[in-house]
């Protein structure tokens, strides 16, 4: 299978990290950032298994993204 990148966010909330992949929109959760990666990875790893879902990563992937903060 053709490899690809996603953008991961990565987020503790209260004593787990989160990383969530948006253009997949696919989240996963662990006690260590290292531990939710591999979580989210193995998520998504199942998530693209799927034929139909190859055709469309191109589509779905952002090439290049900025992620910043706002204070308001």
């Amino acid at each position: 299978m053709k490899k690809h990148t996603f953008p991961i966010i990565i987020q503790k909330e209260q004593n787990e990290y989160v990383a969530y992949c948006p253009p997949l929109g696919i989240a996963s959760q662990g006690k260590t950032i290292e531990k939710a990666l591999k979580n989210v990875k193995e998520a998504m790893e199942l998530y693209l298994e799927e034929k139909h879902i190859r055709k469309e990563i191109d589509e779905r992937k952002l090439s290049s993204a900025l992620f910043t903060q706002l204070e308001v």
